[in-house]
């Protein structure tokens, strides 16, 4: 069957069931590898991509049921509000280690700083706790997040460096 998705802004038509979890038809079908495979049970956050900017579980979200809806991976993150200071931060503190979850850290935190764009550590710790890392980053992880924040409350401000 075909079935049309608006994926990183572009429209994509794929022939696959509409049964097909969202996670393969972007790995498999739109050639787009960001997006990794973690349980496969939505509990661990490694296929977490935004749907209409909201966080979801790739592989436990059938392709049927996306619709309309705009599908935002770890390869157009940059695109969102707070996109570009969660990967600088992210580099900025080297906070991949195997790397292999980065891309559901990346996504949730681009989506948390959009709806909190000044987060307490608490609760940071608990909107990210949905994504686990088997290296133990979650400190970095954390520290990247409060840098992030604060270089987008500082241009929001205007207290940016060179302001």
């Amino acid at each position: 069957m075909a079935i049309e998705l608006t994926v990183n802004r572009q429209k994509r038509t794929i022939t696959a069931d509409p049964e097909k979890p969202l996670l393969w038809a972007l790995r498999e079908d739109m050639k787009l590898p960001g997006t990794k495979f973690g349980c496969g049970a939505g509990l661990c956050g490694a296929c977490t991509v935004l749907m209409d900017g909201q966080p979801i579980r790739a592989c436990q979200t059938p392709i049927g049921s996306v619709g309309e809806a705009a599908i935002t991976t770890i390869e157009d993150v940059a695109s969102q509000p707070a996109g570009p200071a969660v990967l600088a931060a992210w580099g900025d503190l080297d906070v991949p280690q195997c790397g292999y979850c980065q891309a559901g850290q990346i996504m949730t935190a681009t989506w948390m700083l959009g709806e909190f764009p000044d987060p307490s550590d608490e609760d940071a710790e608990a909107i990210m706790s949905g994504n686990i890392c088997r290296c133990s980053t979650y400190l970095r992880v954390k520290q990247a997040i409060r840098q992030a924040a604060d270089a987008r409350l500082s241009v929001a401000s205007g207290t940016e460096a060179g302001a």
